[in-house]
C-alpha cells in the first residue's frame, strides 16, 4: 500500500503489564482498563486492530494472587476473579470498586442480555445511520412498520433506534469486544484475525466519563484535527443544479450576507440518466457536462469566493462502461475495455483501491474537489468476512487525502468503535418533523460515549414531514450549536432551506443564526484543537461535568458545547399564547448566564430542575460563570481566516482561563509550532476584576495587527480603573453588555484591563427594568386581558420577588405563562 496508508502504530503492551497462563492473557493497561484474551491454542495477538491502535501504556500499580484454580488481579479501581477455565459468566467476573450503584457493580463476562445491569446502567453510544428516522423510530416497510397500540400509545415493533452500548456507565464499569476486529498490518493493509480467540476490554472508570473517553482515545487513536473550513455553514441539497443555477444561488447568499464555507454537490454532479443496460445511475464518476460544462472552472470560481467543495459518492456499482475513466480502470483491473464488463467495486482488493483513487478521485481533487461525501448504503457484506466496506472506505479515503499535506476529512456513516478517527459523521435522511429535531440533541451528545463527537445532521430535515416555519428556525438554531452545521433536504421542490423561502421574521432569524455560526468559528476551532490534543469530545452530555447529580441524567437534551457553554435546544413548538418555547431543564450548581442578554440563572448548591423559556428569536444557551468565548466580527462574508478584529465575549462570576488556538486552518504545520495560542484570563475578586490577553507562538498565522473588542456580558456599566491600552467603551442595557474596544495593535502585544471589584461589576437589574420586561411579555401574550392585568398588579405594586412568586403559584394561570414569568423573576 502507498505510504499514506502505512501508519506507525504500536499494538504491543509493556511486558510488566501482562498476567499470562497457557490459554489466557490479561493486560493491565491502566488501573481502570483491562484487556482479557482467551485462546485454546495459547496464541495471542500483539498487532493493532481496527479499533485498538496503541497498547503502549505505562504499567500501573496492581497485585496478582495466582493459585492453582483461581487468579485474582487487584488495582485501585477493580478486582478480577477468574477460575482459569474458558471465559464465561460462571468463570470470570470483575467487581468495580467504590459504590456507584446499589446493585450492578459486578461485571460477569459474556452477560449482555437486556435484564443484565450491564445494559440497565449503560449510557449508550450511537448508531450507523438515522435514515428514515422520525424521532427515536425508523419508519418504512416490513417489520419496522408493524405497529401495536398499548395503553393509548402507538409503538413500532423493532423500529427503535438502537444506540448500542457505550463506554460510560453509571454503575462504574463497561466493556467492549474487539474479537472480530481486522488486523492492521505494517504495510497499511488489513487482514482477518484468527477465529475463536477472545479479545475483550473492561473499563472500570466509575463516573469519571472524561477519563474513560480520554483513555479510549489513547487506546484507539486521537480524533484528528479537522480543517477549519468544515466548521462553518454547509450548503447542501439533493437537487439537479447547473453551474449557472448554483452560482446564482450562492451569489444571492453573498448579497444577503449569509455565509457558507462548504458547498456540497449531491449525486447529480455526475451522470445519472444512463443507458438501461448499465443499471441505475446511483453510482457515477463522470461529470454531467450538460449541467457543468467546465467543472474545473466552476470549482475554481467556488474557491475564489471562499467555498470548499465536496462531491457525493455511491461507489457500490463499481465503474461501468459509460464512465470516462472506464478504459483506464478496466485495463488496470484486467478487464477488456471492449467487453463493456463492469469493473466491480471491491475494496478487499488492493489493486482496485489503487486504481479507484488514481483514476477516479485524484484527478477530481487536482481540479478542485476538497474532500468526499461517502453516501454508502449497501450494508456490511464484502468478499472478506468481517470486512465492512464503509469502514474500509472511511479509513482509506481519510488517509489518502493526507498524501498532499492536507488534513484528512470526509463525510460518511458511522462504522463502529474507532470511527471517531474518520470524521465527519453523516447521520442520514431524517424526516422533517418536530420528533426528528427533538431526538437529535440527545443523539449527538450521547455519541461521545463511544468517542464519536463530530456528527453532521441534515439540518432542517431531509424528507416527508411538514413545512413549519418555527421548526425550520429551531433546527438551524440547533445546528449553530452542534458539531457541524450542514443544511440539507431532498429534491422535493417544496423542501428548500433557503431563508427567503420563509416569511418574516423566520427568514431574518435564519440569516442571523447562520451568521452567528461563522462568528463562533474561533471558539469552535479551539474546541477542535482541544479535542485532538487533550482528547476530550467536542459535545458532551451534562453528566460528564456533574456525574453524581441525578438531574444531569434526566434532561437528556442538555449538553455542553465546548467548555464554556451549556445548551438546552428549543425543540418544541412555541406556545400559542405566550409566543415562547419552554423546555424542562436542569441548571447545575452555581450561577449561569444567558448567552444573549447576560441574565443570571441560579443553580443553587447542587443544581435544580427548572424550565427555560425562549421566544423564537433566541436559543437556550447558558454560559458558565466566568465563561470566555472568542468570536469573529459579524461580517456576513465567507471568509474564515483568523480575523483582524477579535471579539471576546466574557461573563462574570468567577476566575477562568481560556486559551484560543489559531493556525493556518489546514495541514500539519501546527505540529511543528506554526500556531498561536492566546491565553485569555479573567480574575474575579471583591477588590478588582481584571481581564488579560496574552498571545504566544507563531504570529505569522494571524494578521500583523489586531483589534480586540471585549464584550463583557452580564456586567454593570462601570469604567475601567486601569488598562494597558486606550479603549473606547459603550454599554447596552438590553443585553447587560459593557463593550470595550482597542485600537489596532501589534498582534503579539498583550492587553489588560482592570475594573472595580466583583460586586460593582455584576449587573443588577432594577425593579423598573424587570417590570418593563414583564409588561412587554404580557403585552405579547395572546390570552385573557383580565388575567394579564391581575398578574401585572403584583409587579407594579410594592411586593418583593418572593411574594410575587408565591402569588403566581396561587393564580389560575396557564403553565406556559408561569414558566416565563418565573424565569424572569429568578433571572
Amino acid at each position: 500500500m502507498e505510504k499514506q496508508f502505512c501508519l506507525k502504530l504500536n499494538g504491543k503492551c509493556r511486558p510488566e503489564s501482562v498476567v499470562q497462563g497457557d490459554k489466557y492473557r490479561f493486560t493491565v493497561l491502566t488501573s481502570q482498563m483491562l484487556r482479557m484474551e482467551y485462546s485454546e491454542t495459547g496464541e495471542f495477538e500483539d498487532r493493532p486492530t481496527q479499533v485498538v491502535w496503541n497498547r503502549d501504556f505505562e504499567t500501573p500499580k496492581f497485585t496478582v494472587r495466582d493459585q492453582e484454580n483461581c487468579l485474582e488481579i487487584d488495582t485501585e479501581y477493580f478486582h478480577l476473579v477468574y477460575d482459569k477455565k474458558e471465559f464465561s459468566p460462571n468463570h470470570l467476573y470483575i467487581d468495580v470498586k467504590y459504590a456507584f450503584t446499589n446493585y450492578g457493580g459486578r461485571w460477569y463476562y459474556g452477560r449482555t442480555d437486556y435484564g443484565d445491569p450491564a445494559r440497565e446502567h449503560n449510557l449508550k453510544g450511537t448508531a450507523r445511520t438515522l435514515d428514515r428516522c422520525d424521532g427515536e423510530w425508523y419508519v418504512g416497510s416490513g417489520p419496522l412498520e408493524r405497529m401495536r397500540t398499548t395503553g393509548g400509545k402507538t409503538n413500532r415493533e423493532d423500529g427503535d433506534v438502537d444506540l448500542g452500548m457505550g463506554l460510560c456507565d453509571t454503575s462504574g464499569r463497561t466493556f467492549f469486544d474487539d474479537s472480530e476486529s481486522l488486523i492492521m498490518e505494517e504495510d497499511g493493509w488489513v487482514t482477518p484475525r484468527k477465529k475463536g480467540c477472545v479479545d475483550v476490554y473492561f473499563l472500570g472508570y466509575g463516573r469519571d466519563y472524561f477519563h474513560a473517553i480520554h483513555d479510549f482515545y489513547r487506546l484507539s487513536g486521537a480524533v484528528p484535527m479537522l480543517p477549519k473550513y468544515v466548521l462553518g455553514n454547509w450548503w447542501s441539497r439533493y437537487w439537479k443544479y447547473t453551474e449557472e443555477t448554483y452560482r446564482e444561488l450562492l451569489e444571492r447568499f453573498e448579497r444577503e450576507k449569509v455565509p457558507f464555507s462548504v458547498v456540497v454537490m449531491d449525486m447529480d454532479w455526475h451522470l445519472v440518466d444512463i443507458p438501461e443496460r448499465f443499471g441505475k445511475g446511483w453510482t457515477g464518476y463522470t461529470w454531467n457536462k450538460e449541467c457543468f460544462p467546465d467543472p474545473e472552472g466552476f470549482m475554481a470560481w467556488l474557491h475564489e469566493h471562499g467555498y470548499r467543495v465536496t462531491l457525493n459518492l455511491h461507489p457500490a456499482d463499481g465503474v461501468r462502461a459509460f464512465e470516462e475513466a472506464y478504459p483506464e480502470m478496466a485495463k488496470a483491473m484486467g478487464v477488456d475495455p471492449e467487453s463493456e464488463y463492469p469493473v466491480r467495486f471491491d475494496f478487499t482488493n488492493q489493486e482496485f483501491i489503487r486504481a479507484y483513487f488514481h483514476f477516479l478521485h485524484h484527478p477530481n481533487e487536482e481540479n478542485g474537489v476538497d474532500f468526499w461525501w461517502m453516501d454508502w448504503q449497501q450494508g456490511k457484506i464484502s468478499a472478506v468476512e468481517g470486512m465492512d466496506p464503509i469502514w474500509m472506505l472511511n479509513h482509506y479515503h481519510h488517509f489518502d487525502l493526507t498524501r498532499t499535506g492536507k488534513r484528512g476529512v470526509m463525510l460518511s456513516r458511522y462504522s463502529g468503535l474507532g470511527s471517531h478517527r474518520y470524521p465527519i459523521g453523516f447521520s442520514g435522511d431524517t424526516h422533517v418533523t418536530w420528533n426528528a429535531l427533538q431526538y437529535q440533541p440527545y443523539f449527538t451528545a450521547t455519541a461521545s460515549n463511544v468517542g464519536y463527537t463530530w456528527w453532521s445532521h441534515d439540518i432542517g430535515g431531509h424528507m416527508n414531514g411538514i413545512k413549519d416555519n418555527e421548526l425550520y428556525v429551531r433546527w438551524i438554531q440547533f445546528g449553530v450549536f452542534s458539531p457541524i452545521n450542514r443544511l440539507h433536504s431532498n429534491s422535493n421542490p417544496f423542501c428548500g432551506k433557503e431563508p427567503w423561502r420563509y416569511p418574516k421574521p423566520y427568514d431574518d432569524l435564519a440569516r442571523e443564526s447562520l451568521r452567528l455560526r461563522h462568528r463562533l468559528l474561533p471558539y469552535i476551532y479551539t474546541m477542535n484543537a482541544q479535542c485532538h490534543e487533550k482528547m476530550v469530545p467536542v459535545v458532551v452530555p451534562a453528566y460528564y461535568y456533574y456525574p453524581m447529580e441525578e438531574g444531569s441524567y434526566v434532561c437528556r437534551n442538555e449538553y455542553f458545547f465546548g467548555t464554556e457553554l451549556l445548551v438546552q435546544p428549543m425543540v418544541h413548538p412555541t406556545d400559542h399564547e405566550t409566543g415562547y418555547t419552554t423546555e424542562k431543564s436542569w441548571i447545575p450548581a452555581g450561577n449561569w448566564y444567558d448567552f444573549d442578554n447576560g441574565a443570571v440563572r441560579h443553580g443553587g448548591p447542587k443544581g435544580h430542575y427548572t424550565t427555560i423559556s425562549r421566544p423564537i428569536e433566541r436559543q437556550g444557551v447558558l454560559a458558565k460563570a466566568g465563561a470566555i468565548v472568542p468570536m469573529a466580527p459579524d461580517t456576513g462574508d465567507n471568509c474564515i481566516d483568523n480575523p483582524e478584529t477579535l471579539e471576546i465575549l466574557v461573563f462574570p462570576g468567577q476566575d477562568n482561563t481560556y486559551t484560543l488556538f489559531e493556525d493556518s486552518g489546514d495541514g500539519f504545520d501546527y505540529e511543528n509550532g506554526a500556531c498561536l495560542r492566546t491565553e485569555i484570563s479573567l480574575s474575579w475578586t471583591d477588590d478588582a476584576v481584571s481581564l488579560t490577553i496574552s498571545p504566544s507562538g507563531d504570529l505569522s498565522v494571524v494578521p500583523e495587527k489586531r483589534r480586540y473588542v471585549l464584550r463583557l456580558r452580564g456586567f454593570a456599566q462601570v469604567e475601567p480603573t486601569a488598562s494597558s491600552e486606550a479603549m473606547a467603551g459603550e454599554y447596552d442595557e438590553e443585553t447587560r453588555t459593557l463593550t470595550l474596544t482597542t485600537d489596532l495593535l501589534e498582534a503579539g502585544r498583550s492587553v489588560s484591563v482592570t475594573l472595580p471589584g466583583a460586586d460593582d461589576c455584576t449587573a443588577k437589574e432594577s425593579r423598573e427594568k424587570l417590570n418593563e420586561r414583564v409588561f412587554d411579555f404580557l403585552d405579547r401574550v395572546q390570552g385573557s386581558i383580565v388575567k394579564k392585568k391581575n398578574v401585572y398588579q403584583y409587579f407594579a405594586g410594592d411586593y418583593t420577588k418572593e411574594e410575587i412568586l408565591a402569588s403566581l403559584t396561587g393564580l389560575e394561570l396557564p403553565e406556559s405563562w408561569k414558566a416565563v414569568l418565573t424565569e424572569m423573576l429568578i433571572g
